[in-house]
């Protein structure tokens, strides 16, 4: 344990391989969801797959299936991709107006701005209230070799849900991190009830109290089975995982 009486790995991000990886369509099981919720408490993903998306608040996991419904991820579900930390230390101010995704971000940019946070990562959980979450998740497509792009092609739903309050929870990777994960803002959405969620690629939110955390150190568990070297990840398509992002 740190001085601080929190563990060791609170300081940091901890991240479960790469998007470039994902992108390219490395979807097998790295670790399992208890081991990954050993190492942070809040954060996004998905599974084994990319059955469906991961929402970690509060030090639980939850999986958002293709019709927007959530459930809790059992312990023993496998994890090809996630970036989760613990919330100690963030900074909390409360947010109000007509906020669509677009006004969220240069929000949030430039509330890191401040601090100069523009080169560091982010762990981010906003409490809000929204009119309208646009969001969507996907069923299981197992593959090798095949685009996440391709996949989502073939699985993805995409679903709103008005009047509703509950907490995006998301990371934040600077511009020269392109690749091991989103540059910019990523998050996904969970309802109050835990009962709902997905990735959001559009919102409109009334009010919000933001936690927002620094993180200067990433800790990355790249996976271990020779087929992962099979991957020229270089050549994962900027363009293809930018539209993944946006929905």
């Amino acid at each position: 344990m740190a001085e601080n009486g929190f563990d060791a790995d609170q300081g940091k991000m901890f991240q479960v391989s790469t998007l470039q990886a994902l992108a390219l369509g490395y979807t097998r099981s790295v670790m399992t969801v208890g081991e990954l919720m050993t190492h942070g408490e809040t954060g996004l993903g998905t599974f084994e797959h990319v059955n469906g998306e991961m929402i970690a608040i509060d030090g639980k996991c939850y999986r958002a299936t293709e019709d927007g419904s959530v459930e809790k991820a059992a312990d023993d579900m496998g994890v090809p991709f996630s970036s989760v930390s613990y919330m100690d230390g963030c900074r909390e101010f409360e947010i109000s107006g007509d906020y669509d995704m677009e006004k969220l971000k240069q929000e949030l940019d430039n509330r890191i701005e401040q601090v100069f946070g523009l080169n560091s990562m982010h762990i981010i959980q906003i409490h809000g209230t929204f009119e309208k979450i646009y969001a969507r998740s996907e069923a299981p497509y197992k593959s090798a070799h095949i685009t996440l792009k391709t996949m989502l092609e073939k699985t993805q739903t995409s679903f709103e849900f008005d009047d509703i309050e509950g907490d995006l929870v998301g990371v934040y990777y600077p511009d020269y991190m392109d690749g091991i994960n989103a540059s910019g803002w990523h998050l996904h959405f969970i309802n109050s009830d835990r009962t709902k969620g997905g990735h959001v690629y559009e919102i409109n939110m009334k009010k919000g109290l933001v936690r927002i955390a620094k993180r200067t150190s990433i800790e990355i568990q790249l996976p271990k089975d020779a087929a992962f070297d099979t991957y020229s990840l270089k050549n994962a398509s900027k363009d293809e995982i930018k539209q993944v992002e946006q929905g």
